[in-house]
């Protein structure tokens, strides 16, 4: 099924595509390839729509957060918002202070993407990034699949250059498992992530250049813990961000496990990323969401695969680089029970 989602603020239609099984429903648009809506039933078989989001795509052209949009370029920070790739220094647009974040202002999740492929289960967004788009070298083809598979939906990212470039990107959705509109309910669910190390930042989410042991502190959640219960500890690296908002190694699959204890919902998150980072959702305001939801401080958490943020500085770490005419693929699958 394909509906009208309304039109942006120069005019252009956005549609919402349905794809659906028999366990799972979700909604995408064609404006940022976003997840709209996923439906995903409790443990007495009763659905609810668990990403923060808006009835409209004017929403989400206001939108600040990135709900639900497919980020790129590049995802996260870049320092000073330039970098050197064989040789040459490319210079994007600062939007973070003097960092870009989320390759803003003109992101791939502001942008309407074309549909070349839609089904009962799947649909898959393109998008052309020309040579320089954001500040990044190579002609660049994108495609965005999400395909739903028994008690998953898989969301799958393919990149092919004519240049040597950049390619991270991420889905950057807000999940509440107890329902989108139980605003309450974010912090009081558990997480699991079985990352040994995470990486630590300054005070400009810009990070130090290493891997920090978890053990013995409230980034450890190797073992099943409510996310609001350490979120505000003295310990420096969440007052530097406010909360959680780091970025974890991945070590096994999956990488991270959600549970909301009230619905019975339970989310698995799979991934041949190298990071996962972590966000609390510590700079919602209050957005005026779906069906009249309101979505303040920490209502919803975000859980993004992608490279380490600012990877492109950092050579020991695994380089966000895709070579010249060799495709790219990854995927992340989120599977509930």
């Amino acid at each position: 099924m394909v509906q009208s989602f309304g039109c942006l603020s120069d005019g252009r239609q956005a549609q919402l595509y349905k794809i659906e099984n028999n366990i799972l429903t979700a909604y995408v648009t064609d404006y940022g390839a976003t997840l709209v809506q996923l439906w995903v039933p409790d443990k007495m078989g009763n659905k609810a729509d668990i990403v923060l989001g808006y009835d409209r795509v004017s929403g989400y052209e206001r939108d600040t957060n990135a709900m639900g949009g497919t980020v790129g370029r590049n995802a996260n920070r870049i320092a000073g918002a330039r970098f050197t790739l064989n040789g040459t220094e490319y210079r994007l647009v600062p939007n973070d202070g003097e960092n870009s974040l989320h390759s803003l202002p003109d992101g791939y999740h502001k942008r309407l993407w074309q549909v070349s492929h839609h089904d009962k289960t799947s649909v898959t967004f393109t998008l052309f990034s020309p040579h320089l788009d954001q500040g990044f070298p190579g002609n660049c083809h994108i495609c965005v699949t999400y395909a739903l598979q028994g008690d998953s939906l898989t969301v799958t990212y393919e990149g092919l250059s004519d240049r040597d470039t950049v390619f991270n990107l991420t889905n950057h959705s807000f999940f509440n498992l107890a329902g989108h509109d139980k605003q309450e309910a974010a912090m009081t669910q558990e997480l699991i992530l079985s990352a040994r190390v995470f990486v630590p930042a300054d005070a400009a989410s810009i990070p130090l250049g290493q891997e920090r042991s978890v053990d013995g502190t409230p980034m450890d959640f190797r073992f099943p813990k409510v996310i609001g219960a350490h979120i505000d500890d003295s310990y420096q690296c969440l007052q530097l961000q406010g909360g959680f908002d780091h970025t974890y190694e991945v070590f096994t699959a999956p990488c991270a496990i959600l549970r909301d204890p009230h619905s019975g919902r339970t989310m698995a998150l799979e991934t041949d990323c190298p990071g996962l980072h972590f966000y609390a959702g510590n700079y919602l305001s209050g957005e005026q969401g779906k069906g009249g939801a309101v979505y303040p401080r920490r209502s919803g958490i975000c859980l993004e695969p992608h490279f380490y943020p600012d990877a492109l500085h950092n050579p020991q770490w695994k380089q966000p680089v895709i070579r010249a005419g060799v495709p790219y693929r990854c995927q992340t699958k989120y599977r509930f029970d």
